[in-house]
């Protein structure tokens, strides 16, 4: 199976130089090309062009065509970012496009010269009508999935989808959002980092909303002071692993469900290439180091990133502020870089190894645990899952950077602009390079 994932800005900019014309019109995205683990194939797209008017040889209502010239261009420029073509047209209707014989026919000879002058493992078609969008690999007929990703994780063409029926415990949710909402929670494959206070209630809420195939990742055992936020721990439970008391909730709500256990921390390159199989991401960490980490496997791969995180302070020996964050990283928003949000000190001190900090003069002292309490937690991985549904399923609820103020009761949304040219989220840095660069993280 093969799935193309694509910006929210670069579906926008397609349609609005699409719909509104009386003849086809054209586009070109250059895409990298991963493969996961699950043997999915995946290109991501890093830019889309568009060409001139001079570009074409023939442009009519049912047809357009691309001259040679702009043809090689196109091609020695992905042959010289090594990445792949996704060649798109328009059909002028509002109906569901359907390849015609003649879209066939032109492809088949773009294969050709393909496959001679830049061969790939996959160059795509796409064509886009205001009745829907459909993908194929080039010059055959097999199909592709098409995914939308930004604000949102939209569906755009599937050609696995099903409306099967729903099973009857989830009939309250899907009088909520529907049937199709409930079948595009039950095949996505979530990662959980992190499964400690905030993460356990994550945990919790996606096997009762019905998700059933998770990646839990947490380096850490449950410890006495862990019992009275985890959820679902009990003394019984000291000692072993916390992604093994998550798991056997979620297997005791659903036997059926799939539960990945990875005990490894996220900071290290080899736990964190676990991640590149997941559909989206749940950040409930406090560190960092391996917040660095998360958001630029979300970038690179193109995978919407949930970060959840709560601060407690006192002063005096009493409360002064209660904060919860949650934070969508995905295309088209800004990353922590972008908002400023991450120290680059407590980075570097958290891809040291424990011999490294010790021989680091300007590193001193360990971390003293910080406060934490099942109420705020609670209230921040509610509001963490409630987003996650407005990005799937499109439950109404816009936001996608919170701030929760415990104390006044009151949530405010931030709003930031990504920066153009940000290491991180912009083209010019990690955004869809997908394989091209390694993965972020330790090598021990």
């Amino acid at each position: 199976m093969i799935e193309l994932v694509i910006p929210a800005g670069d579906v926008q900019d397609v349609r609005n130089r699409f719909f509104g014309e009386q003849v086809e019109t054209c586009a070109v995205m250059y895409a990298t090309y991963t493969k996961r683990a699950d043997l999915l194939e995946r290109l991501l797209v890093r830019d889309t062009q568009f060409p001139a008017p001079g570009d074409y040889t023939r442009r009519g209502r049912i047809e357009a065509e691309l001259n040679p010239e702009f043809v090689a261009r196109i091609t020695k420029r992905a042959r010289r970012e090594k990445v792949a073509l996704i060649v798109i047209h328009s059909h002028l209707d509002s109906t569901p496009p359907i390849f015609s014989a003649m879209d066939s026919v032109g492809e088949q000879r773009l294969a050709a010269f393909l496959a001679h002058r830049h061969p790939m493992p996959a160059h795509l078609a796409l064509v886009i009508s205001e009745g829907g969008t459909r993908s194929r690999r080039l010059g055959t007929e097999e199909e592709v999935r098409v995914l939308s990703m930004g604000n949102n994780r939209e569906t755009l063409f599937d050609p696995l989808a099903t409306l099967a029926s729903t099973p009857e415990v989830f009939d309250r949710q899907v009088r909520a959002f529907g049937s199709a909402g409930q079948h595009a929670l039950q095949r996505l494959r979530i990662a959980i980092v992190g499964l400690g206070g905030i993460g356990s209630l994550i945990a919790q809420q996606l096997v009762h909303l019905g998700v059933r195939d998770f990646i839990l990742i947490d380096p850490d055992v449950i410890e006495i002071t862990n019992l009275n936020r985890v959820a679902n721990a009990t003394h019984a439970d000291i000692g072993q692993p916390k992604v093994d008391v998550a798991a056997r909730y979620i297997q005791a709500v659903a036997n059926d469900a799939k539960v990945a256990r990875v005990q490894g921390d996220i900071i290290r390159a080899a736990t964190a290439r676990e991640l590149l199989s997941a559909d989206f991401i749940f950040g409930c960490t406090d560190s960092h180091g391996s917040r660095a980490v998360l958001q630029q496997i979300a970038y690179q791969y193109l995978i919407p990133y949930i970060d959840l995180g709560t601060v407690i302070a006192t002063r005096d020996g009493k409360l002064d502020h209660i904060y919860g964050r949650i934070q969508l990283l995905s295309p088209g928003l800004a990353c922590f870089a972008c908002d400023g949000l991450l120290d680059s000190n407590e980075v570097r001190r958290d891809m040291m190894t424990a011999f490294e900090r010790q021989a680091d003069p300007y590193i001193q002292g360990a971390r003293e645990p910080a406060p934490a309490v099942m109420p705020l937690n609670g209230t921040v991985a509610s509001l963490g899952v409630t987003m996650f549904l407005s990005v799937v399923v499109g439950v109404p609820s816009g936001a996608r950077h919170i701030l929760y103020d415990m104390r006044t009761a009151t949530l405010r949304v931030v709003k930031a602009q990504p920066n153009p040219d940000c290491y991180i989220c912009s083209p010019s840095g990690a955004f869809a390079r997908g394989d091209d660069w390694p993965i972020p993280g330790r090598l021990d």
